[in-house]
């Protein structure tokens, strides 16, 4: 069942086609990762789905339900952290969490029942601080917990580990992971950093606002990228003589790529002089995003849309 649909959409501002026409679906409990560089359209196209900005041209459904036409109902169903921090610095986290928690009509021992609940998944004992007090990964902790508030069916990830530490990454996506086991919640993800997109069950590439491949990693890796054998201590000449593309990426370390593992052993087979030290790699996301949109996923490109 697809709990998010979304047809032809469109978003644009005044000349700028931030969104050009994309269409997609998520289906109920799966882990969906939306990539590309800063201005692809990740973020307005978030911003669409939650109903924060109108849309151009298209149709978003939530749970079968039209955004733009049931819009309360539809945020019922979804949970969003946002880029940016939306946390009342000044107040506390057990302030901030109750705050939000009222807007959806949980209060009194309904909502000290869920923040207890949220506590234990959490590690909320700081919660009688100040959120601008806090570090930012405790802060990020926060922001997930008050998107999760009303338990939602939906949770919208936007750039959600940017700037934390490893251990906070792991510790975080441990907790969104576990609530994807035992409560099948479906989560949408957009992010910078291809080893989270390549634990999705599927992942979508978006670049100037157009949707250029959608797949699992695994088909968008067999599509897009091969395989890498990296040699060690030959000389250059050999490499030329013996008819072989590559590039050098060491001093005494050369990179051939090669569409499948068959293809590599077939070469280890046809030239065993070469392969004295070598080693075979997959290729990675971040092969199949450069593939796909000839560009590198960073921190680098116009500002967000």
């Amino acid at each position: 069942m697809d709990i998010i649909e979304i047809e032809h959409l469109k978003k644009y501002y005044g000349t700028v086609k931030a969104v050009d026409d994309i269409s997609f679906s998520v289906r109920e409990g799966e882990f969906f990762a939306f990539l590309g560089i800063n201005g692809a359209g990740k973020s307005t196209t978030i911003s669409v789905l939650c109903g924060k900005e109108p849309c151009t041209e298209g149709k978003v459904r939530i749970r079968g339900m039209e955004v733009g036409e049931r819009l309360g109902e539809a945020k019922e169903a979804l949970g969003v952290v946002f880029q940016d921090s939306v946390l009342d610095k000044s107040l506390s986290v057990y302030d901030n969490l109750r705050l939000r928690a009222a807007l959806y009509g949980i209060t009194g021992k309904a909502f000290r029942r869920r923040f207890e609940e949220l506590n234990a998944l959490f590690g909320l004992s700081f919660a009688r601080r100040a959120v601008g007090k806090l570090s930012g990964g405790q802060r990020r902790r926060v922001d997930i917990a008050r998107a999760l508030i009303h338990d939602p069916r939906i949770l919208i990830l936007d750039e959600p580990t940017t700037g934390l530490d490893p251990r906070t990454r792991q510790t975080i996506w441990a907790i969104v992971h576990g609530l994807r086991k035992t409560r099948r919640m479906t989560v949408f993800l957009t992010t910078h950093y291809m080893e989270e997109a390549a634990d999705a069950d599927r992942v979508a590439f978006i670049d100037d606002g157009k949707i250029l491949a959608c797949d699992t990693p695994i088909n968008l890796k067999e599509k897009y990228t091969g395989d890498f054998i990296t040699l060690y201590h030959v000389r250059e000449e050999e490499l030329k003589n013996a008819g072989l593309a590559y590039r050098r990426t060491g001093e005494d370390a050369f990179r051939i790529e090669v569409e499948s593992t068959r293809r590599a052993t077939e070469l280890i087979l046809a030239h065993p002089a070469l392969f004295r030290d070598y080693e075979i790699a997959k290729g990675k996301m971040d092969d199949v995003f450069l593939a796909v949109t000839g560009k590198t996923l960073g921190f680098e490109g116009k500002e967000e849309l």
